[in-house]
């Protein structure tokens, strides 16, 4: 029977559940009690319940206290062991040298921070409290180091990682680099991303209904509940791995709701590595850390488990408080832009990642807490070496800020007189009726989305751009507002739509629900989709057109307006000095040399040979410039490629790597072949970016 008073489960259901997880048989406690097997089967099937002295027996041979036994809010602790379990190859014979999803982004820390901080936005817990989220670098050597090892069971995956890294491809060229690194200067950086008031990774290990599996064991499954949600395709926690050189991420969470009776500290590890054989045998690639299940069909396979608070630290998973939420701690964490190699530089990087992408979400009015709080701290074995920096939204998107706090604050004006000033209007948004409801073509639902323009700031390096959002203030894509008259001011105007708003209603949810469909699922445009078109009555893409060309109307008119300035001299002088200053070519860095044209073709060996023209602003000295080859993949960031050949055309000379334009040349060009091995994915399934770049240690 329940005891009523506590809430306890029944005790048969509860006890039955106790020996499962311990693949212990009735049988075999009804040894350990001195009673018959007949007892123990009438306490597990609910005809009876032990005595008071039996249940403290019963305690004892669980390995759990009296206090648990009697409660029953809990599971009691199991004492199988915590190890790596790698996943045995497939019987077929198929080998998976790397996991697909995870070249849909490049390992920068800027991607993820944006794609990790908006799956902790889409998971908020309370809506009336902020998403806390924090992020942690620590550099390991010595013997702190040691010891991280010896609490992860390194020597467990190390021949693991040994043999991946021998795959002559690029997660085994990774791999390698990366235990090499560690080798020889004995360190080990990890990147700890905290998240609070998120609901945790909730629900049982396997199944549709759990966040847990979503995360750590199936692939392209969001599992995000919300029409408001940033993402829909699930590749965002992807990046978590890949900013690993090993591929090794550990997770703490605290569950918002009880999983087994209990919510702190599930514990569990990932390891993502390609197929490999270690020791005569072949494996798949994935590894976990947790405890063996004994479940019937899951042999060999790992599941969560609940650690105590030295677990937790010894494996630099401790949490601040008990608020729900999940730490993922990147193990071998690195920027593979090859831009942020010092922690300094590592630490400058996620400020600027979190402050771009994250600015609004982090911007309030006077009455109003904001959505999301980030920080970033960037320790050295354990020591503070830079503090706890706030991302500070108004300190890196000044004008931007200023127009959402003027909504929030309700002081926008319909035209602006000063520089001051943040004007508003409403862009429409016809939503067609769902296929699944019965609408008819030409029917829909009216949005009105908010659109706000203010003046650009006067150290703004890309002005007159108009940035779109919609959910929890999610940036969906960011344009540049063409066809402008030449006495147009600077400006940034910034659209709300859906949620975003603010405002309640059936629009809002409708408008939600058909802009997520529109967008790709690299998440940064509104656009002619396949789930538009049939999710939606006909007629739903020239719905999204229509939207489009509102909301740069829109812009136009209100810019349109002339605003008188309360500073800086006369007016009319004002603004022939700004016709240089923000043109088409405003603010770009000064008179780069730029890719005019690519012509190139695929060969026989999979090979991309390309011919470029450059374009070269004329100097007296020469321009020194790296080729930068990149696929253009879905999702996230492009990963670069290796040149196999750079050969000098005109105007242009080529030396280890680096282009030499002639001094004074306005043109110039080189042909380039790209290195097979370093695809990946084949080439004619992607389209090829040449870029120019300043390299390391080159003048410009």
């Amino acid at each position: 029977m329940a005891d009523a008073t506590s809430g306890a489960q029944e005790f048969g259901v509860w006890l039955e559940r106790q020996l499962h997880k311990q693949d212990m048989t009735q049988t075999a406690l009804a040894d350990m009690l001195g009673v018959t097997p007949a007892a123990v089967s009438a306490w597990v099937t609910g005809r009876a319940e032990p005595r008071e002295d039996r249940k403290r027996a019963i305690a004892a041979a669980l390995g759990t206290d009296a206090a648990t036994v009697y409660s029953r809010t809990a599971d009691a602790v199991t004492r199988r062991p915590v190890q790596w379990m790698p996943r045995p190859a497939h019987a077929d014979g198929g080998r998976e040298f790397g996991n697909a999803a995870a070249f849909a982004f490049e390992a920068d820390v800027a991607v993820l921070a944006r794609e990790a901080t908006q799956n902790s936005l889409d998971e908020q817990h309370d809506p009336q409290q902020p998403v806390r989220v924090r992020y942690t670098l620590n550099e390991l050597s010595g013997e702190h180091l040691r010891a991280f090892q010896d609490a992860l069971r390194w020597s467990e995956i190390e021949p693991h990682l040994q043999a991946a890294a021998t795959q002559k491809h690029k997660v085994g060229r990774v791999i390698a680099e990366g235990l090499r690194e560690m080798r020889e200067s004995d360190t080990l950086l990890l990147l700890r991303v905290d998240d609070y008031n998120c609901t945790g990774l909730t629900g049982p290990d396997y199944g549709d209904d759990s966040k847990f599996a979503a995360v750590l064991r199936d692939q392209l499954n969001s599992h995000k509940g919300s029409g408001a949600a940033g993402g829909s395709y699930g590749l965002g926690k992807i990046t978590l791995w890949t900013t690993s050189r090993v591929g090794l991420v550990l997770v703490n969470s605290t569950l918002s709701r009880a999983h087994e009776g209990r919510r702190e500290r599930r514990l569990f590890g990932r390891l993502e590595l390609p197929w490999h054989e270690s020791n005569g045998r072949a494996y798949a690639g994935l590894a976990s850390l947790g405890e063996a299940d004994t479940e019937p069909g899951r042999e060999g396979v790992a599941r969560s488990w609940w650690a105590d608070e030295e677990r937790a630290r010894s494996l630099h998973l401790e949490r601040e408080n008990q608020d729900p939420g999940t730490s993922f701690l990147v193990v071998g964490a690195h920027d593979a832009a090859g831009d942020a190699e010092s922690l300094q530089e590592m630490h400058e990087k996620l400020v600027r990642a979190l402050a771009d992408n994250f600015w609004a979400a982090m911007t309030s009015g006077r009455e109003d807490r904001p959505v999301l709080e980030a920080s970033v701290t960037t320790l050295r074995n354990g020591q503070v070496v830079i503090p706890a920096e706030k991302v500070d939204p108004s300190r890196y998107q000044p004008a931007r800020t200023r127009a959402l706090k003027a909504f929030l604050d309700g002081e926008t004006v319909e035209q602006r007189t000063d520089t001051t000033q943040v004007a508003m209007t409403h862009v429409s948004l016809w939503v067609p009726p769902r296929k699944d409801a019965g609408g008819r073509p030409g029917s829909g639902t009216e949005h009105k989305a908010v659109l706000l323009v203010t003046a650009a700031d006067d150290e703004d390096l890309a002005p007159n751009r108009l940035v779109c959002m919609r959910g929890n203030r999610m940036t969906v894509m960011t344009r540049r507002v063409a066809d402008l008259p030449l006495s147009t001011d600077a400006f940034q105007a910034v659209l709300l739509a859906g949620k975003a708003t603010g405002a309640g209603g059936d629009d809002v949810e409708l408008a939600e629900m058909f802009l997520r469909a529109s967008e790709p699922p690299e998440h940064n445009d509104w656009t002619k989709t396949e789930d538009l078109g049939t999710t939606y009555a006909r007629g739903a893409r020239a719905r999204i057109d229509e939207f489009r060309k509102n909301m740069t109307a829109a812009v136009r008119s209100l810019v349109g307006r002339r605003e008188v300035r309360t500073e800086g001299g006369p007016a009319v002088l004002r603004e022939l000095l700004r016709l240089d200053t923000y043109s088409t070519e405003a603010r770009r860095p000064e008179r780069h040399a730029v890719v005019r044209h690519v012509e190139g073709e695929v060969d026989a060996r999979g090979a991309w040979n390309v011919k470029v023209e450059v374009k070269l602003p004329r100097r007296e000295d020469p321009w020194l410039l790296v080729p930068v080859a990149k696929f253009d993949v879905r999702s996230g960031g492009k990963p670069s490629v290796d040149w196999a050949k750079l050969i000098a055309g005109e105007n242009c000379r080529v030396e280890d790597g680096v282009l030499h334009f002639e001094p004074g040349a306005a043109t110039a060009s080189f042909s380039g072949v790209t290195e097979v091995a370093s695809h990946p994915v084949t080439a004619r399934h992607a389209r090829l970016i040449v870029d120019l770049q300043k390299g390391k240690g080159v003048p410009a």
